[in-house]
């Protein structure tokens, strides 16, 4: 990609700035207006830069955008410049996990599971930003464990915002209104929640009653006070996606930026290995959610990500784009796997074989993994590769994906899925599942 192409992608991000919707009855009166054509033309874009949009235009015509221009361009310029530099394996997003404990024991999560001395470690924030300015992403995500359990989380944020990282806290939020106080509103930082679905199925997943009510209304505090808030859901056997959709609406009428999205990955250290869909399992989940979406729906993804969970796109996997530091040090190969650890971010790059993981390398523990870590890199990386890739991405963005069968796909039986309390199971192939 040449210097040509970067101006175009600017200039592309810019209209997508500036662009507001323009009613019907001022597009007519310019019509009418007697002017000279040049003059005309003229005064049409002056107003179509300054009008207000009209409630009726944002409802029937909104550009679904869950990320800040701002933020866009930042990754962006940070992806087109390692393009024109001619690296092929860089930095993203950087999973930064201060710590491990956590006030949940999700059944599903594979990062509790480690014994007492472990979950009392803790990354310090001059470790932190060591791994940050060794890693030179533009943005961090801090999971866990639960972040906010950590002494010194304000302190680490703080030190991030002032490199001007784009920062996402993710929280189960059950401790944001007591330790909100500690935190700036900023466009660099948001809490990304984590909400698996609707009341009951999340208060299910995470194995606590009453925890949805408690993440909901930590929500509706932390945007009352100006942060930027997202939501985080990961989905496993047994979901209904009549429910998922309506959750979407549930979230959007809470008022939160965007949602994440991703299918859960089966860790061994999880207590309960039976619900971690399958390839297949995942696509046809996915095509039913995704399709015939609503217009206000924004996610905070990439569109050609989703693309990929539905099954229109097929990527390899980019563990490099999203490497993770914890306690251990520089996690080999990904935020999933845990083949050993490097000492710096260079000797991951340098020494990790990658050939050895993704889909394509045979290796039955990535066999059916689809997950955000692996895979949205690839496909940021195909948005701003071309613009070919760039085009793609804004018909993803425009698009509500009309599918009759997905349709179809909605009213079939959904099969309840079992307790998630299992402390063992028993072993099962990981080569992709088909069904």
């Amino acid at each position: 990609m040449g210097p040509a192409s970067v101006c175009e992608l600017r200039e592309s991000f810019a209209t997508l700035a500036v662009r507001k919707p323009v009613t019907g009855e001022e597009i007519r009166k310019e019509r009418r207006a007697v002017l000279p054509m040049g003059a005309k033309k003229i005064n049409f874009m002056r107003r179509r830069a300054t009008a207000k949009p009209d409630s009726i235009s944002q409802r029937r015509y909104p550009l679904r955008m869950g990320v800040p221009v701002s933020q866009m361009w930042t990754v962006a310029s940070y992806v087109i410049r390692h393009k024109l530099a001619g690296r092929k394996q860089y930095a993203l997003v950087l999973m930064l996990e201060p710590l491990f404990r956590c006030n949940l024991a999700c059944a599903g999560c594979g990062k509790i599971q480690y014994p007492a001395h472990i979950l009392k470690r803790q990354l310090t924030p001059e470790e932190c930003f060591k791994a940050v300015d060794e890693c030179g992403a533009p943005v961090v995500s801090i999971p866990g464990g639960e972040p906010l359990m950590h002494p010194e989380i304000d302190e680490i944020v703080e030190g991030l915002v002032g490199r001007k990282k784009y920062i996402y806290l993710c929280t189960n939020a059950l401790l944001l209104k007591e330790k909100i106080h500690l935190f700036k509103p900023s466009k660099y930082l948001t809490f990304s929640v984590h909400l698996d679905g609707q009341r009951e199925h999340h208060d299910f997943a995470v194995c606590r009653e009453g925890g949805y009510n408690i993440a909901v209304d930590a929500i509706r505090d932390a945007l009352r006070r100006g942060f930027r808030v997202t939501t985080n859901t990961t989905l496993f056997e047994g979901t209904d996606p009549k429910s998922v959709r309506a959750f979407f609406d549930e979230m959007m009428e809470l008022g939160v930026e965007g949602m994440m999205l991703s299918p859960g990955y089966s860790y061994e250290k999880a207590p309960d290995q039976q619900h971690f869909l399958g390839r297949a399992r995942t696509r046809r989940l996915f095509r039913a959610i995704l399709s015939n979406r609503k217009p206000n729906w924004r996610f905070n993804l990439s569109p050609l990500f989703l693309e990929f969970l539905m099954g229109q796109r097929h990527y390899p996997c980019t563990p490099w784009g999203m490497p993770t530091y914890n306690i251990f040090g520089w996690q080999k190969p990904c935020y999933l796997l845990q083949d050993g650890y490097a000492e710096t971010f260079d000797e991951l790059i340098r020494e990790t074989e990658w050939a050895n993981y993704g889909t394509e390398s045979g290796n039955p523990h990535c066999a059916n993994c689809m997950v955000h870590s692996g895979y949205e890199a690839s496909a940021v990386n195909d948005t701003f590769g071309s613009l070919g890739g760039f085009w793609a991405t804004v018909k993803a963005t425009l698009s509500r994906y009309p599918d009759a069968s997905a349709l179809k796909l909605l009213d079939e039986p959904v099969a309840p899925a079992h307790p998630l309390v299992q402390i063992a199971a028993p072993a099962e192939s990981l080569e992709e599942s088909r069904a």
